[in-house]
């Protein structure tokens, strides 16, 4: 006799089984459950607390502007010691992140979510650096008449905070058509900072008196070029989590 004939030939058993079986499968399904909350949970908290680093990167490099524009070195300074929180930030998240690839095991598209966020506060932390190394010149400039009104530096600087906004939001939703378009407006960053580098040189060779505050112009355009940089390389991160493929968007 098999077992199949077996268990028809006493149904009080079969019953049992099925209870029994049932039971397990309910058993299996009560510890999946918490277990994809609780990742789901840490997981939403480590992106708001990327987005609030973001924010804070974005914050820095507008207020480095607002402060060259007002000739605000106390403003600058400010800029200058809040990068210290942004450094913060990006160990607190870091840790965030091992700890939860440690004790959740998350596979797949959440483990690569989690690695592509560990970058990006990477890029973030450097970001909020040039937005201080920013400030720095900015400290320099602002007891001094402004060189042909500082040329696109101002533009150039808010286009940066802009793209550092965009680029969190495609990045929460893993867009990657918004993640190219911030990575085409890169190209207007890399115009107007070509565009002033020309400027300022041609300043400073008709007039040596500009050498000083034209180098620190262009020093500020390049930190703030790097932040343009820095964009696009999460905008590929975007690009590999929603395809699979990596692209580099600034040949």
């Amino acid at each position: 006799m098999t077992d199949q004939d077996s268990r028809s030939a006493n149904p009080v058993a079969d019953q049992i089984d099925q209870i029994l079986e049932g039971a397990i499968a309910r058993d299996a399904a009560f510890h999946r459950q918490p277990r994809r909350e609780l990742l789901d949970r840490e997981m939403q908290e480590i992106k708001d607390n990327v987005l609030r680093m973001g924010s804070l990167v974005e914050d820095a490099i507008s207020a480095s502007i607002a402060a060259l524009l007002a000739h605000d070195s106390d403003a600058a300074t400010e800029v200058i010691r809040g990068d210290a929180l942004i450094n913060e930030m990006q160990r607190k998240i870091s840790s965030m992140i091992t700890a939860t690839i440690a004790t959740q095991s998350p596979v797949a598209r959440d483990l690569r979510f989690l690695l592509a966020l560990d970058h990006v506060t990477y890029e973030l932390e450097r970001m909020g650096d040039h937005a201080s190394s920013v400030a720095k010149q900015v400290r320099k400039l602002a007891p001094e008449p402004p060189l042909k009104e500082y040329v696109d530096l101002p533009e150039i600087g808010t286009i940066a905070a802009r793209l550092v906004h965009g680029i969190l939001r495609a990045l929460v939703d893993v867009d990657q058509t918004a993640a190219r378009a911030v990575a085409v407006e890169d190209d207007e960053i890399d115009a107007r900072y070509h565009r002033t580098f020309d400027e300022v040189l041609e300043l400073m060779r008709a007039d040596p008196g500009n050498v000083e505050r034209g180098t620190r112009i262009l020093f500020a355009a390049h930190y703030l070029e790097r932040i343009g940089d820095r964009v696009t390389n999460i905008a590929e991160d975007v690009v590999f989590l929603a395809t699979g493929d990596i692209e580099d968007l600034n040949p």
